[in-house]
């Protein structure tokens, strides 16, 4: 038999397992993952996203219930997200001032029940307003106020805070939040509540799902939902990077990238260009495409999960949510 003379056999590296773990260059763990989860008012049973297998919105009480199971499993954090009754909701989102709202109860709950679970909120006005939109609009209703949103989101994150939020999570893309956001949280003494900042957010079709699950799915399709006067342009990589550096010196904690997985190469460049900790959203759209080819059976849906995921660790993520996040981690046990 003849043999090649090379000076490099790259498969000597890949010969047999212990070799290759010894070499592995990403590791993905249970501390890396965020799960979000979504609460609603009541206490009937949990009911089902439909465009979501096995994911729910938990009454309160379930939401505890649920924290609890996931941080036996090792994951750090969970992301809550608020769906509320259509008739709280108005043209400027007022109900998320409420101190009672459920959001808030929702936090206490969760607090009370794993105090060491880190709390992380959205800081965006669309689960309340009636418009669909991450702010309020402005009088001729052609475009969201900028400033005054800001206003009324840096009123939101400190009532997060207050209710006992360990991070909270501007989603809006409204330009100066997170600057306006950090002074009022240490103005109101919140001076340990962390800015997990969605700076690179895109005006993405993956949200569909997820806009189902808040309840704001409603407007889709009218020119009020059409988010691309404050969310990114997909096209635009360099402007991401821009966005995202400005959270920085406005004093964003971490800096999250949204979607993850048709945006690996914003997330490269960005742990190229901060030293902050870098976040990625693997999105409900993402969640749902894989779900939906595997119960067609094209893909194994572990297998495709799991690269998935080491693929958006590998770009540069620290830290990714994702609804896959539990069962992640309960199979690496």
């Amino acid at each position: 038999m003849n043999s090649l003379l090379l000076t490099r056999r790259s498969r000597r590296n890949r010969r047999n397992q212990k070799i290759r773990d010894l070499i592995e260059e990403t590791v993905l763990r249970a501390e890396d993952l965020i799960q979000p989860l979504f609460v609603v008012d009541g206490r009937g049973a949990p009911e089902p996203v439909e465009s979501m297998p096995d994911v729910f919105r938990y009454s309160v009480n379930d939401l505890a219930k649920r924290c609890e199971e996931v941080a036996a499993v090792g994951i750090p954090a969970v992301a809550v997200f608020p769906k509320l009754d259509s008739e709280l909701k108005d043209p400027t989102g007022s109900h998320a001032l409420d101190e009672d709202a459920l959001l808030y109860r929702a936090i206490r709950a969760v607090k009370q029940a794993v105090p060491e679970l880190l709390v992380i909120t959205d800081v965006a006005l669309d689960p309340y307003t009636s418009h669909g939109h991450d702010g309020v609009l402005t009088d001729d209703g052609a475009s969201v106020d900028n400033d005054e949103s800001v206003a009324l989101l840096a009123r939101l994150a400190v009532l997060e805070a207050a209710a006992g939020a360990d991070w909270v999570a501007p989603s809006d893309m409204m330009d100066g939040r997170v600057g306006v956001i950090r002074e009022e949280l240490d103005r109101a003494g919140f001076i340990d509540t962390g800015i997990l900042a969605y700076s690179a957010k895109f005006a993405s079709a993956y949200y569909g799902p997820f806009r189902e699950a808040v309840g704001s799915l409603q407007a889709a399709g009218t020119a009020h939902l059409d988010k691309r006067s404050y969310q990114l342009n997909p096209a635009n990589r360099r402007e991401a990077i821009l966005d995202a550096l400005l959270d920085e010196d406005e004093g964003a904690d971490v800096m999250m990238v949204k979607p993850a997985g048709p945006y690996l190469d914003v997330i490269r460049e960005l742990r190229e260009q901060t030293l902050l900790p870098v976040a990625a959203y693997q999105v409900s759209g993402e969640y749902a495409q894989i779900h939906a080819a595997a119960r067609l059976g094209w893909l194994d849906l572990q297998k495709t999960r799991d690269e998935s995921l080491l693929a958006i660790k590998r770009a540069g993520a620290d830290m990714i949510l994702s609804y896959f996040a539990e069962a992640v981690a309960r199979d690496s046990q």
